[in-house]
């Protein structure tokens, strides 16, 4: 298993094959899937379909077609049976994340995501994120859990995304069609033609097809996040998955998520603000790998919101040696400059972070040698 960090989705048509209440048929195999890779020391995060269809048979709608209202209620009473259906196969516990395309789109709330989904990980809870469906409105939905598992896996800085579905990957012709369609084993890039050949979805409870499937793919490889598209209802599936080997279609990142990440950290996003920091701060960033704590910040200089990109400085040699991103804004950043992150809390009465830019959120710009241990 040639990954770190990978973001599972898991279709509807997995949960609840019947269309009606949560199963465990095929859901075991993949929990089994994941435990093995917790005893690897892999972290794994679950975008989870079917709380829709988990409710289905508890909210009378008289149609096979049920009201937007009516489905919100569906989501609202399955969500409960999903997670509890998720739960009986673990030991570990389980967290629910319920999110919209609107808390991604939010800087703040992205932060916020992003910040339980690391502590979640780090206290070997796993993660089951579904989009919120009993509150969001069109313009606020991701539409499909394809492409929030892309969006899941970029916010988490996964390195795998593992798209499960009800076929083993995407082929040139419809394979349940056509016996003789041939299985891509691998996709080094994305085009139109490979967009062409992905039909819509055949399963009337599910919101995508192989179409979302390779929308999320693509957003996920321009992120270094390798990608995977397989059939979750084959236990040999998860069996090749353990061995190394490629049971699906992968669809292979043109750069590590790392490499990603810094390159974007440094030349994509324009710095709101400053930092300047004194030597101690300095040297643990450039020298240990370290995030940056409030105790090392001197200076505040700018204005900038939570989430914004912002440089660092160096006084002693008043240069710019970081770029990262902050989990204060400026203001709140002018009251903890140069205190203990234990006195947060009483100065602005919370604390979502008790570092001000975490290591994995940032870029040394100080030479490639030194870059290299960022």
């Amino acid at each position: 298993m040639n990954f770190n960090r990978v973001v599972i989705k898991v279709g509807s048509a997995l949960v609840a094959p019947q269309g009606n209440g949560c199963s465990g048929q095929h859901i075991l195999s993949i929990a089994s899937f994941i435990t093995q890779c917790h005893q690897a020391g892999k972290e794994v995060i679950l975008v989870s379909s079917g709380s829709v269809a988990a409710g289905r048979q508890l909210i009378q709608h008289g149609s096979p077609n049920p009201s937007i209202p009516a489905k919100q209620a569906m989501a609202a009473v399955g969500q409960m049976k999903m997670m509890a259906n998720w739960q009986r196969f673990f030991d570990e516990p389980c967290s629910q994340l319920l999110i919209t395309h609107g808390d991604l789109k939010d800087r703040n709330r992205y932060i916020n995501i992003r910040n339980t989904l690391r502590i979640l990980l780090e206290n070997k809870i796993i993660p089951v994120v579904n989009e919120n469906d009993t509150v969001a409105t069109e313009e606020l939905k991701v539409g499909d859990n394809d492409n929030l598992a892309a969006l899941v896996a970029m916010v988490s800085e996964a390195d795998c995304l593992l798209i499960l579905s009800d076929v083993d990957g995407v082929y040139d012709q419809d394979p349940r069609n056509n016996p003789n369609a041939n299985k891509f084993k691998v996709i080094e890039k994305i085009t139109p033609e490979i967009y062409a050949m992905a039909g819509g979805s055949q399963n009337h409870i599910a919101t995508g097809g192989m179409k979302t499937k390779i929308q999320a793919a693509e957003k996920a490889i321009e992120n270094g996040i390798a990608t995977y598209i397989l059939d979750g209802a084959k236990p040999e599936a998860f069996e090749q998955l353990l061995q190394g080997k490629n049971p699906g279609t992968l669809f292979t990142p043109q750069a590590s998520v790392t490499k990603a990440k810094k390159h974007w950290l440094k030349h994509t996003l324009k710095s709101a603000g400053q930092l300047v920091l004194d030597q101690g701060a300095s040297q643990a960033l450039t020298s240990k790998g370290a995030s940056l704590l409030a105790s090392g910040i001197t200076d505040v200089i700018g204005h900038f919101d939570v989430g914004e990109s912002i440089e660092m400085v160096c006084h002693a040699k008043q240069q710019v040696i970081a770029k990262g991103i902050s989990q204060y804004n400026s203001r709140d950043l002018e009251k903890l400059k140069g205190k203990h992150s234990d006195a947060f809390e009483d100065i602005l009465g919370f604390c979502p972070s008790k570092v001000i830019v975490h290591r994995d959120d940032l870029v040394l710009l100080i030479g490639q040698e030194q870059g290299a241990k960022s």
